[in-house]
């Protein structure tokens, strides 16, 4: 028992040592976008959706071309005549081997079908159009997202490096006299919080460096380096009608609520094509023998032309017709809808964008301000004209100006990663790149 014990406890040890000395794996901004066309797991599952959409339409497609059938039966039968008498015949044997085809030459209904079916197929491929962007815009947020958390992290160590410097200053002023014992209380307490804060600050950085890695199925052992991507301060000027018509067209929701509008419209023509007639050749050829392969086989074949004109389905067919147009009536309804709301969110993301831009200049002039204050509370402080409760106010408002603009910085991020979602294509966000 010993052994084992000593055994896991040495493959621990290894395992733990493998995992702390495995590289980094460094990842770009485009490298993040362009894995999400090969590892994110909705993306891929949309692509099968597409596939499967193919056979479903090849399934449709098989009623257009003919159809042949081998068929093959050996039968045996005693039978008897009944009349005033009761004669008994004898055994009987009989073989058919025939080839059966059948085509349709009209059927307007298996057509139109059909035409669903391949439009159905142009509705998938919007539709992975769609959950890719989707995906790629919540990649560029939780980029930013993580990239945001690691400046957290630079920030909350110079909080770190200035709270020892704080304690060592009030511990040399102590030494001198200009200052008391409080002072140093009081500045061990601000370093206190401010390593208490860098602890919480590592597992929110664990937490989006995983999210990041889970949506592009990534290494989830193997450490996470990101190159930072700084997107161009620039506002996107002004509003234009123009624009909102260019969204509709490159927007794959727009293109796929089209999409299916249209096969709701050759499912009303399916649904009013059962009405029409079918026209069908049907034919058979073969042999039949009293025993297979004996030698004595005779020739037998048949034709049909068979012609079929629905009169009565107990309203099967306007039901379907009234079903269908109903359906087409509720997608015209999303398609306005879809229509008004991609206007408002092009809109609103443009004023977003704008507006965080400006407060990016707030927040760096705060930054600024903050700066100040803490080097006047630091003179007054080593010159003992107060103590240092100015200068842990000043560190607490420099730290929480560091957080604001920080965070005015995400959320510009955050609003032109919107700005291009909004526009139709998340990548083009890529241009907008500072280096």
């Amino acid at each position: 028992m010993q052994t084992v014990r000593t055994l896991s406890l040495l493959g621990f040890c290894l395992t733990a040592g493998w995992l702390s000395a495995a590289e980094p794996l460094p990842l770009t901004f485009s490298e993040a976008l362009n894995q999400v066309e090969t590892t994110n797991l909705n993306v891929l599952l949309s692509r099968e959706n597409i596939a499967q959409s193919v056979e479903l339409a090849a399934q449709s497609r098989s009623s257009l071309w003919p159809t042949l059938s081998l068929d093959a039966n050996q039968r045996r039968n005693l039978s008897a005549s009944v009349g005033a008498n009761l004669v008994r015949s004898g055994v009987s044997n009989r073989f058919d081997a025939q080839l059966t085809g059948r085509v349709d030459l009209l059927n307007p209904a298996n057509l139109a079908r059909y035409q669903t079916a391949r439009q159905a197929i142009a509705v998938a491929k919007l539709g992975e159009s769609q959950v890719r962007q989707a995906i790629l815009a919540e990649v560029a947020s939780t980029y930013f997202v993580h990239l945001r958390n690691l400046e957290r992290t630079t920030l909350l160590d110079a909080n770190i490096t200035r709270a020892q410097r704080l304690q060592q200053l009030a511990q040399n002023q102590l030494d001198a006299g200009v200052a008391t014992q409080i002072d140093v209380t009081r500045a061990e307490s601000q370093l206190a919080v401010a390593e208490q804060a860098r602890l919480q600050q590592d597992t929110v950085v664990q937490g989006s460096e995983l999210q990041l890695k889970q949506l592009l199925a990534l290494e989830m052992t193997r450490p996470l380096t990101l190159a930072p991507f700084a997107v161009r301060r620039v506002a996107p000027g002004m509003f234009t009608p123009s624009e909102v018509v260019i969204s509709y067209d490159r927007r794959p929701e727009m293109q796929s609520a089209r999409a299916v509008f249209a096969q709701s419209e050759l499912e009303v023509r399916t649904a009013r094509f059962a009405r029409l007639p079918t026209l069908a050749l049907v034919g058979s050829y073969g042999y039949a023998t009293e025993y297979a392969f004996d030698g004595n086989e005779a020739k037998v074949w048949a034709g049909t032309l068979a012609f079929s004109l629905p009169i009565f389905d107990g309203a099967r067919t306007r039901s379907l017709t009234s079903y269908a147009l109903s359906r087409r009536r509720a997608q015209d309804l999303r398609v306005q809808d879809l229509g008004n709301r991609i206007s408002a969110e092009v809109q609103l993301a443009r004023q977003d964008a704008t507006s965080r831009l400006a407060q990016i200049s707030v927040a760096e002039k705060g930054y600024a301000l903050a700066e100040q204050e803490l080097d006047l509370a630091q003179k007054r402080f080593q010159q003992g004209v107060a103590d240092n409760r100015e200068i842990i106010e000043a560190q607490g408002r420099l730290s929480e100006a560091g957080d604001n603009l920080v965070q005015a910085v995400y959320l510009y991020n955050i609003s032109r990663v919107e700005l291009a979602r909004v526009r139709g294509d998340v990548r083009t966000i890529l241009v907008e790149n500072t280096p």
